[in-house]
């Protein structure tokens, strides 16, 4: 073979590499996609399959309609907004009475749209245990990055960030409780991790 021939070879090969990466990468299965509807709007969020033990418990809730009627009951513009309170829903005869251990993976940052546990205290949950129903969605552009580590990070909003912003500023009462209430609906459908990848832009390998 010519060296001309030999170069543009190598080129073509060079070329079709990141193609072949690509293709070796891209996610296999599906994941549960779950949407969060609010009358502000629509979020979509994953969780991520290394913190098991709180993927399957929002899950459990969110499948048994737990989260319908609760209300975003604690928002901080520049901050956060906080929900799953069984007490503030209307009727509620429901009661969460158990905690998650912590799953605290240093590699989960609290950037925006990140989805955590609420938990008590240091002081009285040395253990960092979680919520057994209370969430909060990182609503700072920058994150939070303070509270890295310390709370237990389990998913990400890959769909509807600005309908957090929209939620953070509502108008609210001195405990951060908006003066109207923001309810919710949760659903879960489970979707081809690839169709999610490519729908949401999202990528799974920071997951591994």
């Amino acid at each position: 073979m010519n060296p001309l021939k030999k170069i543009a070879l190598s080129m073509l090969l060079l070329a079709c590499m990141p193609l072949a990466a690509f293709a070796q990468k891209a996610p296999k299965g599906k994941d549960q996609l779950v949407t969060i509807s609010t009358p502000l709007g629509e979020m979509r969020l994953i969780l991520f399959d290394d913190t098991p033990k709180h993927k399957e418990n929002f899950l459990k809730l969110a499948k048994s309609g737990f989260y319908d009627g609760t209300t975003f009951h604690r928002v901080v513009d520049g901050f956060m907004i906080q929900g799953g309170d069984p007490k503030s829903k209307q009727g509620n005869t429901m009661n969460i009475d158990y905690n998650v251990p912590a799953e605290i993976l240093p590699k989960y940052k609290h950037q925006r749209g990140a989805v955590a546990a609420a938990r008590l205290d240091d002081r009285v949950n040395p253990q960092r245990a979680s919520s057994g129903s209370q969430f909060y969605i990182v609503e700072n552009h920058n994150g939070t990055p303070q509270l890295d580590e310390a709370y237990t990070v389990f998913g990400q909003v890959v769909d509807g960030l600005e309908v957090i912003d929209k939620i953070a500023s509502q108008p609210k009462d001195g405990r951060d409780r908006p003066l109207s209430d923001i309810k919710m609906t949760v659903k879960v459908e489970e979707v081809k991790k690839k169709k999610i990848a490519k729908k949401y832009d999202y990528d799974y390998s920071q997951n591994d």
